[in-house]
């Protein structure tokens, strides 16, 4: 089987953790290692969390932290939603794993340069560490094979009425990315919203039985509790999974090819991903949005990747 050659960008964040099981446990995804965002919790917060999952899962990959803060805004967390570590639900071991001596911009500028092929980039956090490389080295860019996003939205948002939260912690860094010429496919919350973590999944995976099951049960209860205070659903958006899954398997979504261009007025709209669905302005397409997802073959991807630990 030929594997995908990964590094994911990332800001953990309960749905980073679930993206995480995935990419380690999957064979067909090669993953090189983990960059770390500030987002979801301060920069201090994320990489602490990404270094419990790794140590938890027993992943042997690279922990890179990043940059502290967006490009030009002052960072916004999530704490409403992923509590005051970023990973409230759940009691980790002791941490002894360490990070990378590798800032994570150098990781990934090294990590491109040197790989034999070209390397596919899964961001599911604010795009600032990837952002920061594309300028300081812009001769990486031909060595990305495509960016796997988990961001922005086509219809509204959920932090403001236009923007998605990971775009819009830092819209600057995204529209590099948007404006660089590397293939992009876009997760957005049009799709996220697709596949709700209710009770019944939970319970469903309660039952798988593994070390990675009872920590995907307990961090999805404390999700849960957060969105229905905050957005009253009845079940969390497993948001950032969803990237993994398109690698795995891309017939789970319908996807379309549009131009998107991110909005930087600083007015209300600040963050939105302006996604021209309509081709009204017959600009050049670069980004493939999703727009449906298949429900029921994304959890059975996520009951198999709790199987394997």
């Amino acid at each position: 089987m030929r594997r995908t050659p990964m590094i994911l960008d990332c800001d953990p964040g309960h749905d980073d953790a679930v993206a995480i099981m995935m990419a380690g446990a999957d064979p067909s995804i090669e993953l090189l290692g983990l960059t770390i965002s500030a987002g979801n919790q301060t920069l201090e917060k994320t990489g602490r969390n990404a270094l419990n999952l790794v140590q938890y899962l027993n992943l042997d990959v690279p922990v890179c932290p990043g940059s502290p803060r967006p490009l030009i805004r002052e960072l916004q967390i999530a704490d409403d939603i992923h509590g005051e570590s970023g990973l409230d639900g759940f009691t980790f071991p002791p941490l002894k794993r360490r990070f990378d001596e590798r800032a994570a911009v150098d990781f990934i500028i090294d990590t491109l340069l040197a790989h034999p092929e070209p390397v596919t980039l899964v961001t599911t956090g604010p795009m600032t560490n990837v952002a920061l490389a594309m300028r300081l080295r812009p001769e990486i860019i031909p060595n990305i094979r495509r960016i796997v996003l988990m961001g922005g939205s086509y219809g509204y948002g959920n932090v403001t009425p236009a923007a998605e939260f990971n775009i819009r912690v830092d819209p600057e860094a995204a529209h590099i990315l948007f404006t660089s010429g590397v293939p992009l496919v876009m997760m957005g919350l049009d799709v996220t919203r697709q596949v709700l973590v209710r009770e019944e999944i939970i319970e469903r995976m309660e039952s798988v039985g593994t070390s990675a099951a009872r920590l995907f049960c307990d961090l999805m209860r404390a999700f849960n509790a957060t969105q229905r205070e905050v957005y009253s659903l009845p079940g969390g958006p497993l948001h950032d999974p969803v990237t993994i899954a398109y690698l795995i398997d891309p017939s789970l979504f319908t996807m379309q090819h549009v131009h998107c261009a991110i909005d930087l007025s600083h007015g209300e709209s600040y963050g939105r991903t302006n996604c021209d669905m309509f081709d009204y302005l017959g600009r050049p397409r670069n980004v493939h949005v999703a727009k449906q997802i298949d429900a029921e073959g994304f959890f059975n991807l996520v009951e198999h990747t709790l199987e394997q630990y």
